[in-house]
């Protein structure tokens, strides 16, 4: 693997032994100069004289982003050939010297009582992983449309007494149970889906994971409709091949709406409803009842966006449409990706 560890904790130096730590806070970057400084600080805050460790993976970068992580000397920096973001983020885990590893992102800023926050849920012995959340300062519209949306999937976990989905942006495991998985999947090469693969197979074995709506990060979401819609579909893409590997969670899991999923064949239903109306001219157009569906499918999101953001709520239904029309394809894509490295798998086994 070639790995180059930099220790630039000033207590720890090759041949000395490392004392156990803790919680050890693991952030996978890659090109992240011009971002990870405010994460550092952020944490330096909240760990200043406590049993933590902070961890930066740096995954092959060619900015100056080691530079950046050096001004911080009680951070630990290890570069490494770039592998992916899971295979970073296993990295850290393997050279963290805490009993439970916190994840978050490079654009990630943890906010005052995230570390707590975080920590507090371990505990209880039975739980085995931590979920926090995202917030925004931004205003454009896209923005603030994929925080509403965040917050309307946190609404579905916020009763449940464990979860089956955590991310990477603000996440806990227990080290010895995350090992004991073998960590994220390397075959998923971008930053994306992998860590729902984890916890669904977590959740496989009977492990506990619960969902901590005070830890959280503020982070930049997509500023743009496109960038937004880009983000949905590169997501299902992903997803198709965490579902592939745990199918059960493509009926139902804790994080993703079930409206959503019947939301995907409104772009079907629609060519289809529209080449029937060609055809066969009915009274009531099939493709008015199709949309009307559609929309009505929606009010419930859409009334819960209003009484936060009006013109959100607004929006919304077409929103929506949008997005469902994206990770349609992103599904279909991934399908097709997916059965095509079955194929050579089958065709070039190991």
């Amino acid at each position: 693997m070639a790995d180059v560890i930099q220790r630039n904790s000033p207590e720890a130096h090759p041949g000395m032994m490392m004392e156990a730590k803790s919680a050890s806070i693991i952030i996978p970057t890659f090109n992240g100069a011009s971002r990870i400084g405010n994460c550092l600080t952020a944490l330096l805050d909240q760990t200043a004289g406590r049993d933590i460790e902070i961890l930066v993976i740096d995954d092959g970068s060619k900015d100056e982003t080691g530079d950046v992580v050096r001004r911080y000397p009680t951070v630990r920096l290890i570069s490494r050939a770039n592998a992916g973001p899971a295979a970073a983020r296993n990295l850290g885990a393997f050279e963290a010297r805490g009993e439970i590893l916190l994840f978050t992102d490079d654009d990630c800023i943890p906010m005052t009582g995230w570390l707590d926050a975080m920590l507090t849920p371990f505990e209880s012995r039975e739980v085995v992983g931590v979920k926090g959340t995202y917030c925004t300062r931004q205003r454009e519209l896209a923005a603030r449309f994929v925080q509403v949306e965040y917050e309307d999937k946190y609404r579905l976990m916020a009763d449940l007494p464990s979860i089956d989905f955590v991310d990477t942006y603000s996440a806990g495991f227990r080290r010895e149970n995350f090992l004991e998985m073998n960590g994220y999947d390397t075959s998923f090469p971008v930053a994306c889906a992998e860590d729902v693969e984890l916890s669904y197979r977590m959740s496989a074995r009977g492990w506990k994971m619960v969902f901590a709506p005070k830890a959280v990060v503020c982070h930049t979401h997509p500023d743009s409709f496109s960038r937004y819609l880009k983000k949905k579909y590169k997501f299902a893409f992903w997803r198709v091949l965490a579902v592939r590997k745990n199918p059960s969670k493509g009926v139902k899991d804790s994080h993703t709406p079930q409206v959503m999923k019947l939301q995907l064949l409104f772009a079907p239903a629609l060519v289809t409803a529209a080449v029937f109306d060609l055809i066969v001219r009915p009274a009531v157009p099939a493709t008015a009842i199709v949309l009307g569906a559609f929309v009505l499918s929606t009010l419930p999101f859409a009334a819960r966006a209003f009484a936060k953001d009006p013109l959100i709520g607004m929006l919304s239904p077409a929103i929506l449409a949008a997005r469902a029309c994206a990770q349609l394809f992103g599904v279909v894509a991934g399908v097709m990706f997916a059965g095509r490295r079955q194929a050579e798998v089958a065709t070039n086994p190991r």
